[in-house]
């Protein structure tokens, strides 16, 4: 009777080794998966954080720069009624976006062109509900695009081109390309303005420098003034502002070659002067 007990607590006290030994290895083995999970989804942002810095603003003063084969997080929509531009900013989810950041003393900035990049227009619509901003506008009946620069708060964007109509559409009417300029002299006004670029050259770091005949702008939108290019099918966006300083010195790349217009605008005596260029990048 004892040799039973014996070997039946024997037997017994091999079980329950058995038994905690495995399950201290399968709990090792699900700590290194959560490590490793944890170790990839680290690397991960690592890398994002280190493309937005390479990529950011604080390098090449592009505050935003568009890419037509990004679709970010923000859908906006226009409407046109009772000679307002309505804005609505929805995610992908249709739910409203309203969480966005001062840009440059403003929520949101639309740029709008017509088709034939001869109109241009920087307004600022305002918002008193939700996801929806309105301003008034004074445009003639045509194809335009809008571009509605924002910054949303934790949400990927991307400034891309939303086509409209005011009046009724016309299908089959086509522009005349753009030409290059012969000058890079403009006179609005009684003010001038002459660009000069150091260089013509795709991917190329390009300082845009503006002489303005000797006159100091004014402090616009927190800044010394803005330049928005556009490439002739008014895509690709860019919308830069100046390097620091006390002239007028902005620097910017193109990605393309091709034929961009560039839109300058400075400030005097409290009215803004708008200052148009096209240029071709080789």
């Amino acid at each position: 009777m004892k040799k039973w007990m014996v070997s039946a607590i024997a037997y017994l006290l091999v079980v329950v080794g058995a038994y905690y030994a495995y399950t201290s290895f399968t709990d090792t083995g699900a700590e290194e998966v959560s490590h490793t999970d944890e170790a990839q989804h680290n690397d991960g942002k690592t890398e994002v954080n280190t493309s937005e810095e390479e990529g950011g603003h604080d390098e090449n003063h592009n505050e935003h720069e568009s890419d037509t084969n990004v679709e970010g997080d923000v859908q906006p929509l226009i409407q046109l009624e009772n000679e307002e531009i309505i804005i609505t900013l929805k995610n992908k989810q249709g739910e409203m976006v309203s969480d966005l950041e001062v840009n440059h003393e403003k929520l949101l900035h639309l740029i709008v062109v017509s088709s034939d990049l001869n109109e241009y227009k920087h307004l600022h619509p305002e918002t008193d509900e939700p996801g929806i901003f309105k301003v008034k506008h004074n445009l003639k009946p045509g194809e335009y695009k809008a571009f509605i620069d924002i910054k949303p708060k934790d949400l990927a964007y991307n400034v891309l081109p939303v086509p409209f109509v005011i009046g009724e559409a016309h299908e089959d009417h086509e522009h005349d390309p753009i030409q290059p300029d012969s000058s890079l002299s403009k006179q609005i006004g009684a003010h001038s303005a002459t660009l000069a670029l150091s260089s013509f050259k795709v991917n190329e770091k390009i300082e845009l420098k503006f002489n303005l005949n000797g006159e100091i702008p004014e402090q616009y939108l927190g800044a010394l003034g803005h330049v928005v290019i556009l490439d002739e099918k008014a895509e690709n966006y860019i919308h830069v502002h100046p390097l620091e300083g006390n002239e007028p010195l902005f620097e910017t790349e193109f990605t393309n070659p091709g034929i961009y217009k560039i839109w300058a605008e400075f400030q005097f005596d409290g009215e803004v002067f708008v200052f148009p260029y096209v240029v071709e990048i080789e």
